[in-house]
């Protein structure tokens, strides 16, 4: 069985990877694995000349089996026990083989940091596209948090692999929490990261759940990132701007705490306030991607809304294993997609089900581009 070729709407090169990679970080919200190392392996692959065809999601029929490959484990680990390089490719074909059938395309689960590059690699090194999508349109540190699961798609077969070889595959598995819970566990046994293929989806499924052209999204913002830059401009204000998104703090990190708990980076970060926010106190609550912000003890942005922490001077994006003491954050938040705002999305990856049942979820709204 040859792999199916879908019509693409562009290309992602080398020059590509850096726009990319910035702006996964910047839409992980703090996760989605580091994106520096995932930068570096994407960049070798691509180093050797792939290209990656961009699929849109209006091409998808029934037809057409999309695969779907990430990270799991705690970031924190990620920048310390590197992956062989195979791990998504060898859980890949163990899932088609279980199947029987080979994927047409890829998609990631979360758009997420390293996350976003992941799919990427494994669609070069099978020479197939990327779908201009995901299951988020950011991350979340859990499986059962994508859209995907969600709106009813398959748990199982499903299959983990590390960089020692080990490949696990999950043949029947009775909901996507207790996918979640297995995975987790062996994650934990395989050193704290690894690497997770889910069971492929029908495309006609994934063109009505996915979130809707966040590759493009992410390319487009690291391209505004970068672009500013270069002009010496201000460039948490371009990201603002860009992204339709809105400032909410700005200030020092004063304290940091993390620990590696279940095989997530828990904890929190506070913010002595500077600029509009001096005198003020802000808190972050960390689960590997930040989950509330709180301002003088006020929370006001939580999930599934995007809380991103950018370096104030630079616009860089952090994710939580990079944050430190003293450092100058600009804290933004950006609304999340609607799929994954419905009452039934909420019961997974609202506020209540990271274990804050007091915070009732208030949407952010969109704010309009500055012209």
């Amino acid at each position: 069985m040859s792999r199916k070729p879908l019509k693409e709407s562009y290309r992602l090169g080398f020059d590509d990877l850096e726009a990319l990679t910035i702006g996964a970080a910047l839409l992980g919200t703090g996760g989605g694995g580091n994106p520096y190392i995932g930068f570096l392996r994407a960049r070798e692959v691509f180093r050797q000349g792939a290209t990656v065809p961009v699929i849109p999601l209006e091409v998808l029929t029934e037809e057409d089996w999309i695969g779907e490959v990430g990270g799991i484990g705690a970031p924190v680990v990620s920048a310390e026990k590197f992956e062989q390089g195979d791990e998504g490719t060898r859980a890949l074909t163990a899932v088609e083989a279980e199947l029987g059938i080979e994927v047409a395309a890829m998609i990631s689960g979360e758009i997420g940091g390293a996350n976003a590059m992941e799919p990427v690699i494994t669609a070069a090194k099978l020479g197939i596209g990327v779908v201009d999508g995901d299951g988020m349109g950011r991350a979340f540190p859990e499986v059962q948090m994508c859209t995907f699961f969600i709106y009813g798609g398959s748990v199982s077969p499903a299959a983990i692999a590390d960089e020692k070889g080990n490949v696990v595959v999950y043949k029947h598995v009775i909901d996507m929490f207790w996918l979640e819970r297995m995975a987790r566990h062996t994650t934990v046994d395989m050193g704290a990261t690894a690497m997770l293929a889910l069971p492929p989806m029908r495309g006609d499924f994934v063109r009505k759940t996915a979130v809707p052209a966040t590759v493009t999204q992410a390319v487009q913002i690291g391209r505004t990132v970068l672009k500013a830059r270069k002009a010496r401009q201000n460039v948490v204000e371009r990201v603002v701007e860009e992204t339709g998104g809105k400032l909410f703090f700005t200030g020092k990190i004063t304290d940091i705490r993390r620990h590696l708990i279940g095989g997530f980076a828990r904890g929190e970060a506070i913010l002595s306030g500077i600029g509009g926010w001096a005198g003020s106190e802000a808190k972050i609550a960390i689960q590997n991607e930040n989950l509330v912000l709180w301002v003088d003890g006020i929370p006001v942005l939580m999930v599934p809304d995007l809380i991103i922490n950018l370096e104030l001077d630079t616009g860089e994006p952090l994710t939580t294993e990079v944050l430190r003491y003293g450092q100058r954050i600009a804290v933004i938040g950006l609304p999340a997609h609607d799929l994954m705002k419905t009452p039934k999305a909420l019961e997974v990856v609202g506020p209540a089900a990271f274990g804050y049942p007091e915070l009732t979820f208030n949407p952010l709204q969109s704010q309009p581009k500055v012209a």
